[in-house]
Order: structure tokens, then C-alpha cells, then sequence
């Protein structure tokens, strides 16, 4: 079976748009297929039209609503351990992917070449410098394997799904993790459309949070930069020193200098609070993970089948 996870998050405008695109790609798998919605806490009536058009379309499909907006990497992962396929595909619902990229995944997995597909950007209809500056400093700090243009959309084997649901640490990465995992992985090349409706949740904000988050998780850059800026004010603070001792043989300098000592005074200070920074960051990190806090509560499950039947799992709580 062939499982497609599609998280939504203010896409009601493009809900119709949305399941005709899917049920395109039922029709033409040409193998068991099934939809997995994940419905992030939405705010707007995208709930309500799936729930309302999903039992009269032509393929098995099931509709999840988390209890609140957890983001878009944790809905893709309660829509990964709902999945019942033996390749799983993760789409966004604003079909600025094509639909097609879905078949050409599947096709590289089916293969037997490969155990993960990602779809590598070529180009894209609505350049974002934000969007490309976000890219680079990932593939810059975090993890270089990763497309230059980025990876929205990626398929895998159930074995590779497996894995990543077992890494249960939160505040990460879900691409991240999937390039960590490993595995056979090839890049599909594609290009991004123009959005057809709506507007994008992803917003610069949000960029800055994951790449955070990312940074913190698969690096150890903070660390490296605290302990380079320790030893460059090590080095300031020695040539300072011994400029001031010579002054003083010397006998050129004034009565001790105010302005010097409260820059050497700001500058150590302001370096001390960096560091407590970066260690407080990977402290809450340790301690939010050993809470034990789901990354996700699913409040309704849904499952529809073309026959019209329909089982309702309502309040479960996963992850």
C-alpha cells in the first residue's frame, strides 16, 4: 500500500484543489493507496471540509485533528505513525509541490534502489530570499547533505519510518532526522509552483525557530562559536594587557583609564551572558526531553473508505 500524509494548516481555500489533486494520484498509483490528513489545530473550516467530502471520494483515506497547532513536523509525524503503507509520501497541501513528484517518489522506492526519496527543488515560480537565505545557513550549519533549495517533500520505506518514529526527542527536526537516519537516499529534482491559493503559514518567524531548533539538535556550532569568541577575548584581553603595561613602563599613560576599563568590563560581560545563553539553551533542551510530553495529542481520528463506512477514534491521544 502506498500511504501520501498531507498536514493542513489554514488551507481551506484550497481544500477542493486538494483532494482533486489526490484523487488524481489514487487513480493513477495503480496500487492500494491511502490519504492521511493531519489537521494541525487549523483555525479555519479546513476540519469541516474534509470531514465533509472525504467519505464521497474514491480512496481509502483518514482524517486526523490535533488538539492544538504543534507544527507542521509533528502533524508529519502523527500522519507518519497513522500511515498503514509500505511506502509512505509527505506532501503539503498547498500543491506548490506538482502532484506528479508524489508517482516519481514512489517510483524511485518501489525500485528496490532506494530506502528514502527527497524532492530537490531546480527552481521555483515564487523565489523568497528569506526562503533561500534559510536554506543556505542549514545546509551552511546544520546538515550539508541537504538539497540547496531545500526538501519539503520526501517519501520512504515503512523500515525508514520505523526508525525515525523511534527517535522520541522533541524541539528537533524531522528532516534533520531523516537525513541522520541514513538509509539509500536519492534527490528527485522538481520545480516549485506558484501558490494557487492562500498564503503561506511559513513564515520568517517560524524559519528562525526551526533553524534554532535544527541548529541546537544536529550541531554543535553554539559550542564551537562560544569557545572561539572565548579564546578571541582571551587573545583581546592579553594584547590589551600588555599594551597597558607598557604604557605604564613607559610612563605615557594618564591616570587609569575609565573608558577602557568599563569596554574590557562590557565586552567579558556580554561574552559571559552569550555563554550562559548557549548552555541554557541545551539545558531546557535536555529537560523538555526528559519530561516525557507527547509532541502531539490527536483529540479525532476519522477513517473513510470508498464503500461509504467510516470508523471514528475520537479523542485519542498519540506519540
Amino acid at each position: 500500500m502506498i500511504s501520501l500524509v498531507v498536514p493542513v494548516y489554514r488551507s481551506a481555500a484550497g481544500i477542493p484543489d486538494l483532494l482533486e489533486a489526490v484523487e488524481g494520484l489514487a487513480s493513477s498509483v495503480g496500487e492500494p493507496f491511502e490519504a492521511v490528513f493531519v489537521v494541525d489545530g487549523s483555525p479555519d473550516d479546513s476540519l469541516l471540509l474534509l470531514g465533509r467530502d472525504l467519505p464521497n471520494l474514491g480512496f481509502n483515506s483518514q482524517l486526523l485533528s490535533l488538539s492544538r497547532n504543534f507544527g507542521a513536523f509533528s502533524a508529519i509525524r502523527s500522519g507518519l505513525e497513522a500511515a498503514n503503507g509500505d511506502v509512505v509520501v509527505v506532501m503539503s497541501a498547498d500543491l506548490q509541490e506538482p502532484p506528479g513528484l508524489v508517482l516519481e517518489l514512489v517510483s524511485k522506492l518501489r525500485s528496490g534502489e532506494w530506502d528514502v526519496a527527497v524532492g530537490q527543488r531546480v527552481g521555483r515560480a515564487d523565489t523568497s530570499w528569506s526562503s533561500n537565505l534559510f536554506w543556505w545557513m542549514y545546509r551552511r550549519f546544520v546538515i550539508p547533505e541537504i538539497p540547496k533549495g531545500g526538501a519539503d517533500v520526501f517519501g520512504c520505506t515503512r523500515a525508514v519510518r520505523d526508525q525515525i518514529l523511534r527517535l522520541k526527542e522533541g524541539n528537533s527536526s524531522l528532516i534533520g532526522l531523516l537525513f541522520w537516519v541514513g538509509f539509500r537516499r536519492c534527490l528527485v529534482p522538481y520545480e516549485r509552483q506558484p501558490r494557487p491559493k492562500g498564503k503561506s503559514a511559513w513564515t520568517l518567524g517560524k524559519k528562525l525557530i526551526y533553524l534554532n531548533d535544527s541548529v541546537f539538535s544536529f550541531s554543535d556550532l553554539p559550542i564551537r562559536l562560544l569557545t572561539r569568541a572565548g579564546l578571541f577575548g582571551l587573545a583581546v584581553c592579553l594584547f590589551f594587557s600588555l599594551a597597558v603595561l607598557i604604557w605604564r613602563l613607559s610612563g605615557s599613560t594618564p591616570v587609569p583609564g575609565y573608558a577602557a576599563t568599563v569596554l574590557v568590563v562590557t565586552f567579558f560581560g556580554a561574552l559571559n551572558l552569550f555563554g550562559l545563553g548557549v548552555i541554557g539553551s541545551y539545558v531546557w533542551r535536555s529537560f523538555e526531553n526528559t519530561k516525557g510530553r507527547p509532541q502531539y495529542i490527536v483529540q479525532a481520528w476519522e477513517e473513510f473508505h470508498p464503500q461509504g463506512g467510516s470508523g471514528d477514534n475520537a479523542g485519542g491521544a498519540d506519540e
